[in-house]
């Protein structure tokens, strides 16, 4: 609101709501191109006797339908000074990652109930929109992929996409056809890989979301001492030391944050230590630099104290077996022979509480490719966790195997080989997606698989172009602007883990940026809390709050 205000703006108001007139005001209209929207703007424009404002300057978040904007131009045209469709209908939450903001969409497209209610061609349409949106402001035309397993929800996503993006792209302001741009878009289901969606991540952002109660990206904490008040912190971009740690490894963070303190504290004494009157002038205007970079350094060190905390008092222990189920192996690289005994000890301990242990099943029958009736019925009474028993049978309206005879139990997915890599013990495990970004990079990618929906673009059709591991140590961000672009987005949520992939690859393949986006960004709990409900009736229909007109 402080950014409003400083740009002449005094008031910002719901445009479905009452509002007294200003006739003496113009009016900015930011709205969402919805009959519902439109309505609004045409009733405060009634007549020119009656309008509500001097002038309206209208910005649409997405293309507006032809009968919309007719609508508005026999209605209240004289009163529009400007009229502009944005192409925002995403909301970019980091630098290399963006969100539909549309959580019922995991309900939607996986629920056995919404088939029949025709909500997930409505949310398909909806989402189909916001990604072309999100292709117009990075001016991209991307060749279109999709990953044929487990379910068909992609390869459908991914034909709407094309055929929007076909329909925008037809003709430019110069009236020119927009080619196929030198990008990339996979759109994958969620249940190509459950693992990285169940497993603690050891990494600050992935852990710190994981296991403190952080609401809308602002975690809560008392300061020191015996009055101590509660304060808030907001983890955004904006905060450059978050940025700069929180996809490091929480062991890596509790040793860089007390060196950062220790620096700057050291730099503030030294500047005390000469008594001059330009020292002492040149230290009272340093001090609020020096109390904000404090300030948000020992926020951060209340969080990976926190999170250890956690993790010394019931994480460690799990995450041991968390990795070996994972991938199979232990820390030194033995096959696991024996699942069942692996997750016996996490199963028998009191203190996991049962999304822990049900994390833990989850993750035994991922690395089994599914377990058998009997099997499952004898852990779900053990546990019992008979409540909470959908948490777990449910995955299987994700694609991904819950429940099979032992004879159809098949083989454990191939995976890159990662071994040479130095990795933490408690953190060997590599979400599959990273596998996807760097052979999407490395034209690797199995075309079968992998099905295009258009034209694949000439910097991805397997000459190699886009690979540059080994180039020159110009900045890679400059190298970006010429750059190739690989769009990946994940159909019914990503994870913190997954989000950090996409900087990883995008620092080892320099002359490609990887962005990645969902319909949302989960959190271990609240993703068992959503499938649990797959199977239970929706009463309110998931779609936006009203379709086009």
């Amino acid at each position: 609101m402080t950014d409003l205000l400083a740009e002449g703006i005094t008031a910002v108001e719901n445009v479905y709501k009452n509002r007294e007139p200003v006739p003496h005001m113009k009016a900015i209209y930011f709205i969402t191109p919805t009959k519902k929207s439109v309505d609004g703007l045409i009733n405060d424009f009634v007549s020119k006797s009656s309008s509500k404002y001097k002038a309206a300057y209208v910005y649409f978040t997405d293309i507006c339908p032809d009968s919309l904007f007719n609508k508005v131009k026999s209605s209240c045209s004289w009163a529009i000074r400007r009229c502009k469709e944005i192409n925002v209908s995403f909301f970019p939450y980091e630098s290399q990652v963006f969100t539909l903001d549309v959580p019922d969409a995991f309900f939607c497209c996986y629920s056995p109930t919404v088939e029949k209610a025709n909500g997930k061609d409505a949310i398909m349409e909806a989402m189909a929109e916001q990604i072309v949106t999100l292709c117009a402001t990075l001016d991209e035309n991307p060749g279109v992929r999709y990953k044929s397993k487990p379910l068909d929800n992609a390869s459908k996503l991914a034909g709407l996409v094309e055929n929007k993006l076909e329909n925008y792209y037809k003709i430019d302001e110069k009236s020119q056809i927009k080619g196929k741009t030198h990008s990339q878009l996979l759109i994958i289901d969620r249940g190509f890989d459950p693992v990285s969606t169940v497993l603690h991540e050891l990494t600050f952002q992935a852990m710190a979301y994981d296991l403190l109660p952080i609401e809308n990206d602002t975690y809560k904490y008392k300061t020191d001492g015996p009055s101590g008040k509660e304060r808030e912190a907001i983890l955004e971009e904006e905060d450059e030391l978050w940025v700069k740690i929180r996809h490091k490894h929480i062991a890596d963070v509790l040793e860089e944050i007390p060196k950062l303190l220790k620096e700057v504290s050291s730099k503030r004494k030294a500047t005390e230590g000469k008594l001059s009157l330009s020292n002492l002038a040149q230290l009272m205007k340093k001090m609020p630099h020096f109390r904000k970079q404090i300030t948000k350094q020992v926020v951060h060190l209340h969080i990976a104290e926190d999170c250890m905390s956690k993790f010394k008092s019931s994480i460690e222990k799990l995450c041991k077996t968390e990795q070996d189920l994972a991938l199979g192996t232990d820390a030194e690289g033995q096959k696991v022979k024996d699942s069942m005994r692996v997750l016996l000890p996490v199963l028998l301990n009191k203190n996991h509480d049962s999304y822990d242990k049900i994390r833990a099943i989850l993750l035994y029958i991922f690395s089994t490719n599914g377990t058998t009736q009997e099997n499952l019925d004898k852990l779900i009474q053990n546990v019992q966790i008979e409540s909470d028993s959908d948490m777990i049978k449910n995955w299987k309206y994700l694609g991904v195997p819950v429940v099979v005879s032992s004879a159809s139990q098949q083989r454990r997915q191939s995976r890159k080989d990662r071994s040479s890599e130095e990795t933490f013990q408690l953190s060997r495990w590599t979400p599959v997606i990273k596998d996807v970004m760097e052979d999407a990079i490395e034209n690797k990618l199995d075309s079968k698989e992998w099905a295009y929906c258009s034209q694949c673009p000439a910097a991805w059709n397997g000459s190699g172009a886009v690979s540059a591991r080994q180039k020159s140590k110009t900045s890679y961000l400059d190298d970006r602007k010429s750059g190739s672009k690989l769009i990946v987005f994940v159909i019914g949520g990503i994870t913190y883990s997954e989000m950090r992939s996409a900087y990883e690859v995008s620092q080892a393949y320099k002359s490609c940026e990887v962005i990645i986006g969902s319909t949302h960004i989960l959190t271990p709990r609240r993703l068992l809390d959503d499938v649990k409900m797959l199977n239970k009736p929706k009463d309110t229909v998931c779609i936006k709050d009203e379709e086009k007109h």
